[in-house]
């Protein structure tokens, strides 16, 4: 029995992935995550600046539509990090923080660079001693102060997104690279 002393050991093979297998994998999917997050980093700040002049377009067009709707005149103060609306008392022929919370004043980030363009010969409801004179008037008649607001990202013109109106016509939003306007 010479033969009883062998022990035959068989390997069964068993399924799976090895360590190696699955740090490679680990590794690859890392510098795809990598790639997608430095590629729509530089973007961010162009999609942060359009949701702000979103913003302040749609407050522009709500005021806008109030003025009419509640036949007042509401305006625009625009300062160099911010913004707010006023509204005009007849009462007491001052200009006041209106009442209504989506008219409270917002800041611009500080890497936003905003220029204004104010026609500035154009009739206004206070008087020079006025604290809360605003930049922009919307009228109860539909009219508007004529101005300009450019919108910038550092000197990038190319990016430059501008809310504008002529005082008698809608608003418009000129977007970077388009000659489209979106109006109200």
């Amino acid at each position: 029995m010479e033969g009883q002393g062998l022990i035959v050991l068989s390997r069964t093979r068993q399924s799976g992935f090895t360590l190696i297998e699955i740090l490679v994998v680990l590794v690859v999917v890392g510098l795809l995550a990598a790639l997608a997050v430095m590629s729509m980093g530089g973007s961010s700040r162009d999609r942060e600046m359009e949701n702000e002049v979103r913003e302040l377009y749609l407050l522009m067009q709500t005021a806008s539509e109030q003025a009419i709707l509640n036949n007042t005149e509401l305006g625009l103060i625009l300062e160099e990090d911010s913004y707010r609306f006023v509204a005009w008392e007849e009462v007491s022929g001052e200009w006041k923080q209106p009442a209504e919370r989506m008219f409270r004043t917002r800041s611009f980030p500080e890497w936003i660079s905003v220029t204004e363009y104010i026609e500035s010969d154009t009739p206004r409801l206070a008087s020079d001693e006025d604290e809360l004179r605003p930049d922009v008037v919307f009228f109860s008649s539909g009219e508007t102060t004529p101005f300009e607001i450019e919108f910038l990202v550092g000197r990038d013109d190319s990016r430059m997104h501008t809310i504008a109106s002529d005082g008698v016509s809608p608003l418009e939003w000129r977007h970077p690279g388009s000659e489209e306007v979106e109006e109200e």
